[in-house]
């Protein structure tokens, strides 16, 4: 009888701590927001740190206590992203912890970046794992990065994805943030503003600021603040936000679509929860989305990649 595998993923992020087993197709998770006072708009690395050494024990309690059995191979987040140079200090906390428990239960460890485990957390929640036999272009709009990459099968790391493009200054995520904190929602604000923006009707006429494929978000602090300093309904404020992240993204997209053409197209990270921002990708793109519980911080992906590099089945 075959013996199975059950995956063990951690991503310790600046904003949640996670941990996932994968086992036989399928990903059980539990996570748990990192504390940020109110008025705040996100951790110093070192708080963020000492909330993970905190959370991690609790977070991987609750998930054995779902979901018993042996652990066959860890992984963990261990940088930002696949470059050389990409370090936070908050991704020490999963893989000290991650090698420790591999070493401890002579199983093998494996290390990813965080954006490599968005990429695949959204491609599982999709169906759509079957991308990376093949090249694609994934979007990855988060609170610390917004940029398309290309990412192309690779046999020793499953995939190598290369920076196609690239917000030059704010991010997805900090945009929605810093006006949430304008308009006094608590962090982090995405799923705030968008019920805020789904009370109002308001028309705009956006035209997003674009280098080639590449955008650029800082505008869209400054108008809601102008907006909101001139008494515009804070629905209409939040509204407009997300239709110029909305506005950016599709810049990007259809710079994207002609160079690349026949290329499909995935969208990952927390600000692509919003279902604003889904509804119009996916109708004009035919784009693919994480559901939601896979699109913000997650370890289900990293748990994924950790399967698949233990069982070589990529």
């Amino acid at each position: 009888m075959k013996s199975m595998h059950r995956a063990l993923g951690i991503d310790t992020s600046n904003y949640t701590t996670s941990a996932a087993l994968y086992t036989d197709g399928t990903v059980r998770q539990q996570k748990m927001l990192l504390p940020v006072r109110k008025g705040e708009l996100g951790l110093r690395q070192s708080d963020a740190v000492f909330h993970h050494v905190q959370q991690l024990p609790q977070v991987l309690e609750r998930l054995f206590q779902e979901s018993s059995g042996a652990v066959t191979a860890v992984g963990a987040s261990a940088r930002p992203r696949d470059q050389e140079g990409s370090y936070m200090p908050c991704f020490t906390v999963g893989t000290g912890t991650a090698k420790a428990m591999a070493m401890a239960l002579s199983v093998p460890f494996f290390s990813f970046s965080h954006q490599a485990g968005h990429i695949a957390a959204a491609l599982y929640s999709a169906g759509k794992l079957s991308f990376l036999k093949k090249p694609f272009l994934a979007f990855h709009v988060s609170g610390g990065t917004t940029e398309a990459v290309r990412v192309v099968p690779d046999r020793e790391h499953l995939f190598q994805a290369e920076i196609v493009a690239r917000s030059l200054d704010l991010k997805g995520g900090q945009a929605v943030d810093r006006v949430g904190g304008m308009l006094g929602l608590p962090f982090p604000a995405g799923k705030y503003l968008e019920e805020l923006a789904m009370q109002s009707d308001a028309l705009f006429s956006i035209r997003p600021s674009m280098k080639g494929a590449d955008c650029s978000l800082s505008g869209v602090e400054n108008q809601c603040r102008k907006m909101l300093e001139e008494g515009c309904p804070r629905e209409d404020v939040a509204r407009y936000c997300l239709l110029s992240i909305l506005a950016a993204l599709d810049g990007m997209a259809a710079a994207l679509q002609k160079e690349y053409r026949v290329l499909p197209m995935l969208f990952a990270g927390g600000v692509m929860s919003n279902g604003i921002i889904r509804s119009a990708l996916t109708e004009k793109y035919g784009a693919v989305f994480a559901e939601p519980a896979f699109s913000s911080d997650n370890a289900a992906g990293i748990a994924v990649l950790t399967e698949m590099k233990y069982s070589g089945a990529y």
